[in-house]
């Protein structure tokens, strides 16, 4: 058998090789991220602290609104810092649209495979 012929099959099935083996990464990365997600939700503690809004004002300064319990916050967070701005009523707070679909990452993957 010529070797540029052994030479050709040899490089195929390493380029094979290494597809395979990166899909597979591909799908045990998923896999686990998903899996962490999922334990991470379950094991957060009640639900008495949400974040509602977070803006940021400058490089390192955030302003957030908070819900505790029953009462809401404005909070100003800096690197080492959080500063209560005020208390804030909850007819005041314009509440951010909760039918926002999420998208999953076989969708990304759909259409980032349809646009090649």
């Amino acid at each position: 058998m010529p070797a540029c012929l052994t030479s050709t099959a040899a490089t195929i099935g390493q380029f094979v090789t290494v597809v395979l083996i990166f899909v597979f990464v591909l799908v045990l990365t998923a896999g686990v991220t998903r899996w962490i997600a999922n334990y991470q939700r379950d094991k957060l503690p009640g639900g008495n602290i949400t974040i509602i809004e977070t803006k940021r004002i400058a490089q390192n300064k955030i302003v957030e609104i908070l819900r505790i319990g029953d009462r809401y916050f404005a909070v100003a967070l800096g690197k080492d810092e959080v500063t209560l701005i005020s208390e804030l009523s909850p007819d005041s707070i314009k509440f951010p649209e909760t039918g926002e679909k999420s998208i999953s990452f076989k969708e990304i993957l759909g259409k980032m495979k349809d646009m090649g």
